[in-house]
């Protein structure tokens, strides 16, 4: 059997977040009524001018210098060709030959290894309708809506050679756009999107083998799912002795597999030509450097500064700083109380569970980062355990709340006193004669149980710690 290696690249789109679109002023609001926010413009009837949206240029912009590209001083519109019954105006106006920018690198870390991807090239372009499809009405409908709407595409090398690092790249770039602030990245709502073209090649092999694009993943996961799928595909194939077609897959994430649907298409096939409606684009190198100065702390040089300066392992510095909300959310605790790596494991364990069961992002927490620290203050502090702690913060997360205030008015002060806590032990321990007989024989592990039953009792406001002390002077050990 022939050692096979994958070669991955992938091509993003992200719908721009300006509130109109890229030619015209036509609302980009999403979840509006079908075809409410289309005009003449966006809706391609003859005659009509498109005037570029700025906004929408320094977002791209953005984009470009935060994944280190080269931003184009001149950048050409053109249109690309097809024919789709949600492209009303016959084609798409997109950069073919001259685009924005060019040969950036986003570097990502699968399994500790840290790995550079290039990006090939930024361009802008507008987005499509959206075509509805109803079995019940033996019918398809258009929405225009999208029409229009301003989109990046960023195009990758074919520097992945795994789904999860195909996986991790795309979370990268995903966590730069919010960090930027400069798209959503819901791949739900189509605001994130991407097409991954796969191939396979003996290992050892410069070569690319043929590949096939993959389109319809919309999470993460189903990114890395189809991908593998496809992989193992292709290998099967040519083991088989059978030839990998070019051509254009669905992923359908119920069966777990990639089908057939058209064969790929080429440059040539779009028939670009300049946009005669659209002047070239071009850029002051001055205003480019404006833009620059507006960039935020990116994630992977606040990754780096969490484990400097906070003293973060760097899978915990990674875990928060993936999502700009949440590493928001963890300085901010962090200042009301400096202890840091105790903070980001109750972030990372219980505040994201309860924001995931809730569907909430950090942005949208109701519990505040001071009212965190104050909790987990307590719990360190000894007044509660850390049982009641994970109590508190469930019960107080979909509102928000002062912990101490609730501590003491649910009467929930961790018991620390020897005196108050010797009588239940001894209720515990003469309830289970057998257990006190093993114990005393040399079970020591039975320490736990023990325990385990005098917080029962205790309805989890003892001191563990004083517990365990407590329990050894009682049975001799």
């Amino acid at each position: 059997m022939a050692d096979f290696e994958a070669v991955i690249g992938l091509e993003v789109h992200a719908q721009l977040s300006t509130k109109s679109k890229l030619f015209c002023a036509c609302s980009t609001r999403f979840g509006d009524e079908p075809n409410q926010n289309v005009c003449p413009v966006c809706a391609g009837m003859p005659g009509v001018l498109p005037v570029l949206n700025r906004t929408a240029v320094e977002y791209a912009v953005r984009m470009a210098l935060a994944t280190g590209c080269t931003v184009n001083p001149y950048s050409l519109f053109a249109r690309k060709n097809y024919f789709y019954p949600d492209l009303p105006k016959g084609y798409q106006i997109s950069q073919y030959e001259n685009p924005l920018a060019e040969h950036g690198v986003v570097e990502i870390e699968v399994d500790g290894t840290r790995k550079r991807i290039g990006i090939t090239r930024i361009h802008m372009e507008d987005d499509a309708g959206k075509s509805i499809h109803s079995p019940a009405d033996n019918a398809s409908f258009v929405d225009l809506n999208r029409t229009g709407t301003p989109l990046i595409e960023i195009v990758s090398e074919p520097d992945m050679r795994s789904p999860e690092e195909a996986a991790a790249y795309l979370k990268a770039l995903h966590s730069i756009l919010l960090y930027l602030g400069i798209c959503d990245g819901n791949m739900e709502e189509g605001s994130f999107r991407c097409d991954a073209n796969v191939s396979i090649r003996p290992r050892g092999q410069e070569a690319f083998g043929t590949r096939a694009e993959l389109k319809n993943m919309n999470s993460f996961r189903n990114v890395q799912r189809g991908i593998a799928h496809e992989i193992r595909r292709q290998i099967d194939l040519v083991e088989d002795g059978e030839a990998v077609v070019q051509e254009t897959r669905l992923f359908d994430a119920g069966k777990g597999v990639t089908l057939p649907m058209r064969g790929k298409e080429e440059a040539h096939d779009y028939r670009y030509f300049p946009d005669p409606d659209l002047l070239p684009l071009t850029l002051d190198p001055a205003w480019v450097e404006e833009v620059r100065a507006t960039l935020p702390e990116l994630p992977e040089a606040r990754r780096e500064r969490f484990v400097a300066e906070h003293g973060l392992p760097g899978q915990d510095a990674a875990v928060l700083t993936g999502d700009r909300a949440l590493a928001d959310y963890f300085e901010a605790a962090a200042a009301a109380y400096a202890e840091p790596k105790k903070l980001a494991n109750w972030i990372m364990t219980e505040l994201m569970r309860e924001l995931s069961a809730a569907g909430r992002t950090a942005r949208e927490c109701a519990f505040t980062p001071q009212q965190l620290a104050a909790l987990v203050r307590l719990v360190e502090e000894g007044a509660i355990s850390g049982t009641v702690g994970k109590q508190v913060l469930a019960e107080l997360f979909p509102t928000g709340g002062d912990p101490a205030a609730y501590v003491t008015d649910k009467g929930l002060v961790q018991i620390s006193d020897a005196s108050s806590l010797d009588g239940a032990v001894a209720e515990v321990l003469a309830a289970h004669p057998k257990e006190c007989e093993r114990y005393r024989a040399g079970e020591k592990k039975l320490t736990g149980f023990f325990v385990g039953q005098v917080m029962k009792k205790t309805k989890g406001q003892a001191n563990p710690k004083l517990v365990a002390e407590l329990l050894a002077k009682h049975l001799g050990g």
